[in-house]
């Protein structure tokens, strides 16, 4: 039975242990009531020291660098859409976006500024950068407080608690990532308190049946279910910390029915279903409201609508339409969608395929255009009532309506070029399987076409809506396939772009192998003159929220599991524990920001995991042949403590190895959060707990310890906070704690001494200045060319897989070869060769071939499955002049070579463009 709980500032040290009086109560043995709500002043004045001093590391010159670093690029460029309501697609839940977007908000930002590249300055066109970093870096000082009370929690001494907090203050890693607009000290905070919640409540449910559903036993287990739901709704890397609660509640249960005496059915249910709820529809009614405040937030539409569904487009503002004739009759001028890749529409232009056929294009493409209309055609024309043909596109305005029949083979007319849509056997201009023809617009005014024209209307019953719909063509609510009559070939498309010859618009073939979601299309838009204003009308369902809910939900994690593209800086779960390489995140002025950790808590929190499992494994092996360990209370609790920690690592680690995708050191820093609370464990238990190891009876020796890792944290914290603030550092300094190989930030970046970065801040200004006299017409052509001489210069030659080359400077703009010239005796000229990648889709075919440059925040991998496309009023301008072959994509995956600039992870990037 439970001793009563502790008064008002008694120690947990020196609170009682649970009797065993009742030997089948589920209390656990040897546990005490740490109840953090009554620790002794003592412990609140300390955790408050030690939060005053987080609060002075993580904002210290938090307003360096004032330019874009890393993943800025992709979430303060959410913070601007939601400002302006521009919907946008991000493979992660909202509710740490939503909170960077407020703190902006509330200090002025007006979404303006579009953090496009890293280096892009802030100062200039006044972004509030450092209010929009605050709010991670207040979140990261908030862990110091949170992983104190764990550890009080979990029944640590004061002194253990202290180191906790001290090694997560002074960890370079988690430094460098919560003084960034970046979503990673939002989720590691929502982790930990999830976290302290659920330890908490494990306290309280260990005591036994008296402390069942009291307020305290309610009171964290409500609130373990608002920190699921709040660790979900920034990252699905949330869904490992559910795991991990999941997990030992059953357990929890479980043990509750072995105590006969106490828990009976019915309170057995009663505990379950209090789980139910909290640790179930808390966490999803707070993810559901979160994903709610975004449909308000993203209104307009926005870059990411073309990941999106018809209906759900249609809820956006400007992308709804009027009621719609249902039915669709021969003549009818109509717009027709493609079903699986997002709703593109079959559209041609006036401009002819660089080789094939040479004839007009027919590509996909995701804006409403005039050059959309196509006018169905018969594939005989009417008769008049003398039974003499009617000729002419017009000739079915002024006779009564014929419905559009399934099995009906017609013609498609293209309204503003005067040429119909055509196939033959012929090979698609980038996608050369045997399997697929070209498809193409063909014919002039007057023409009166040929049997390649014809088309056969397949109308799919499974994916139609309504009986009138499976039987004749009717308004969005007919999904049907076209068939070429004479090759037999169904039109199709997929997520393949054409080049800048094609506008990067989608390629539109006839596939005569094509999977069936490609090849089915819908009518959206039908105008025909007898179709008067009473004909019935249709129109997009509105999905509601649970629709759009849903179907995004579906997005994210396709998207997300799309993210296959190698990365210049990404790495394996493999070499996260042992600190194998980091992340470049900002270079510019011989400064450098490198993710990197604090080598000493890096490495000693991943002995203490192995330390931890040799246990459980001599102890597991010990119980098989009989010994009897456990009736050892300070073993017992070692395990029952220490192995929740653990458990939670694993959850947090182990999953990564199952992912194909692009990966992070970033994504290893739940996992160390735990790593961190189960070395402050071991060594509480190995200095203050374990009688046998003698530490115990000589405290001196533990606090020795203590203060010498302390130290030792310290200093390497010390060493390698250059790279953590981007502060000055010279190649010495750099090389001297450069001690693994595969650590890959260069050294020569950096200058030879300190006194060099004052020269480069009085040459930064005297730059400033003659560009603001330049912006007047003011210019000393002698002080300008000071000006320019002074500027370290530097560029790349790229040697591409075509075998071409081109050049750019260190801001990746594309330059000429004079121009690279002048680089040479003034600044550096590095050549590498520029990789392409290619992915395949689920067909095995080739989707979204990408030619990246590492100095440019490069497009997401899976960003380009929707449609882009070129404004129709640019396609109306010539194409760039190509030759046959040009820019044709194969399929293929080159290795991607190691780049030295800072470049945005591809996880955050926005959906794809779709035309401006």
């Amino acid at each position: 039975m439970a001793h009563k709980t502790a008064s008002k500032g008694r120690s947990p040290e020196a609170s009682q242990e649970v009797t065993q009086s009742n030997p089948k109560s589920y209390a656990s043995h040897g546990v005490k009531d740490n109840d953090i709500f009554l620790l002794p002043t003592k412990d609140y004045q300390i955790m408050g020291a030690l939060t005053i001093l987080a609060l002075a590391v993580r904002l210290f010159k938090i307003h360096q660098p004032s330019s874009v670093v890393f993943d800025e690029v992709h979430f303060g460029g959410f913070a601007s859409k939601y400002i302006k309501g521009k919907f946008f697609m991000d493979v992660h839940p909202p509710l740490a976006k939503l909170l960077i977007t407020l703190a902006g908000w509330l200090a002025g930002f007006n979404g303006d500024f579009d953090f496009k590249e890293i280096g892009k300055d802030y100062l200039e066109p006044g972004v509030p950068y450092v209010a929009m970093r605050l709010l991670p870096a207040i979140m990261g000082v908030l862990t110091i407080p949170t992983i104190f009370l764990t550890l009080k929690a979990s029944g640590c001494r004061t002194s253990t608690a202290a180191l906790g907090a001290s090694l997560l203050i002074f960890e370079n890693g988690l430094l460098t990532q919560s003084r960034l607009i970046l979503l990673d000290s939002p989720l590691i905070i929502f982790t930990a308190f999830t976290a302290l919640a659920f330890t908490c409540f494990t306290n309280q449910q260990e005591l036994g049946p008296a402390k069942a559903f009291d307020a305290t036993w309610w009171f964290w287990l409500a609130a373990t279910g608002l920190g699921l739901g709040a660790t979900a709704s920034v990252k699905w890397v949330g869904l490992f910390t559910i795991a991990w609660v999941g997990s030992l509640t059953i357990l929890q249960l479980w043990v509750l029915l072995a105590d006969t005496r106490n828990v009976t059915p019915r309170i057995w249910t009663k505990h379950f279903l209090a789980r139910v709820f909290c640790l179930i529809c808390i966490p999803i009614a707070f993810y559901m409201a979160l994903f709610g405040i975004h449909f308000i937030c993203l209104v307009n539409p926005g870059d990411g609508d073309g990941f999106m569904s018809s209906e759900f487009q249609a809820t956006l503002n400007s992308k709804g339409m009027q009621d719609v004739p249902a039915d669709v009759v021969l003549g009818s001028r109509v717009s027709i969608r493609h079903h699986n890749t997002q709703g593109g529409y079959l559209h041609s232009h006036n401009h002819m395929y660089p080789t094939g056929s040479k004839q007009q294009q027919i590509t996909l493409y995701p804006h409403k255009d005039d050059n959309n209309i196509f006018l169905l055609e018969n594939q005989t024309q009417p008769l008049g009532p003398d039974g003499q043909a009617i000729n002419g596109t017009t000739a079915w305005d002024n006779i009564d309506p014929t419905y559009l029949k399934d099995g009906d083979t017609i013609r498609l007319f293209h309204a503003t070029t005067s040429r119909r849509l055509h196939s033959h056997d012929v090979r698609p201009p980038i996608t050369e399987a045997d399997w697929q023809n070209e498809v193409s617009a063909y014919g002039y005014e007057g023409f009166e076409g040929d049997a390649n024209d014809l088309f056969r209307v397949e109308i799919q019953k499974s994916y139609s809506e309504g009986e009138a719909a499976k039987t004749r063509v009717r308004t969005i609510q007919s999904k049907f396939r076209l068939i070429h009559v004479m090759t037999g070939c169904a039109l199709f498309s997929h997520k393949t772009k054409l080049p800048d010859w094609g506008f990067e618009q989608q390629e539109v073939t006839c596939a005569k192998q094509g999977t069936l979601p490609n090849s089915i299309w819908y009518i959206e838009s039908n105008d025909h003159p007898k179709l008067g204003p009473n004909a019935e009308k249709v129109n997009y369902r509105n999905p509601g929220f649970l629709g759009k809910f849903w179907e995004l939900q579906q997005v994210m994690w396709r998207t997300n599991a799309g993210l296959l593209d190698s990365h210049a800086w990404d790495s394996r779960p493999p070499s996260w524990p042992i600190l194998s390489r980091g992340i470049n995140f900002w270079g510019k002025n011989h400064r450098q920001i490198y993710l990197i950790g604090n080598p000493v808590i890096w490495w000693s929190s991943t002995l203490a995991i192995l330390t931890y499992l040799v246990f459980k494994g001599i102890a597991v092996l010990r119980w098989q042949r009989g010994f009897k360990d456990y009736k050892n209370v300070e073993i017992k609790r070692f395990d029952y403590e220490i192995g929740p920690t653990v458990l939670g690592w694993a959850f947090h680690y182990f999953p990564f190895f199952l992912m194909s995708r692009q990966l992070f050191l970033h994504h290893y820093f739940p996992a160390l959060y735990f790593a961190i609370i189960t070395l402050c464990q071991i060594f509480d238990f190995g200095a203050n707990r374990f009688s046998s190891l003698g530490i115990k009876q000589r405290p001196a020796i533990g606090k020795g310890a203590m203060v010498l890792f302390l130290c030792l944290s310290i200093t390497a914290f010390t060493l390698y906070a250059p790279l953590s603030y981007g502060n000055p550092w010279t190649k010495t300094s750099c090389s001297r704690v450069k001690i693994i190989g595969t650590w890959d930030w260069d050294c020569n970046n950096f200058l030879d001494d300190y006194a060099a970065y004052a020269n480069i801040n009085e040459n930064a200004s005297s730059v400033a200045q003659t560009s603001a006299a330049s912006s007047r017409q003011l210019v000393d052509p002698q002080a300008e060319e000071k000006a320019r001489e002074a500027v370290s210069m530097s560029a790349e030659k790229l040697i591409k897989l075509d075998g071409s080359v081109e050049y750019r400077d260190d801001k990746g703009n594309l330059i000429d070869e004079n121009k690279a010239k002048e680089f040479e005796g003034k600044g550096s000229l590095t050549t590498r060769t520029e990789t392409k990648t290619a992915k395949l889709g689920a067909d095995g075919h080739i989707i979204n071939p990408v030619g990246q440059d590492e100095s440019v925040a490069p497009p997401h991998p899976d960003a380009d499955s929707g449609t882009k496309g070129v404004p129709e009023k640019d396609a109306q301008k010539s194409p760039p002049n190509v030759s046959p072959g040009d820019d044709i994509q194969k399929e293929q995956s080159v290795e991607k070579a190691k780049a030295d600039s800072a470049k945005p992870a591809s996880e955050a990037n926005e959906a794809t463009k779709a035309g401006a």
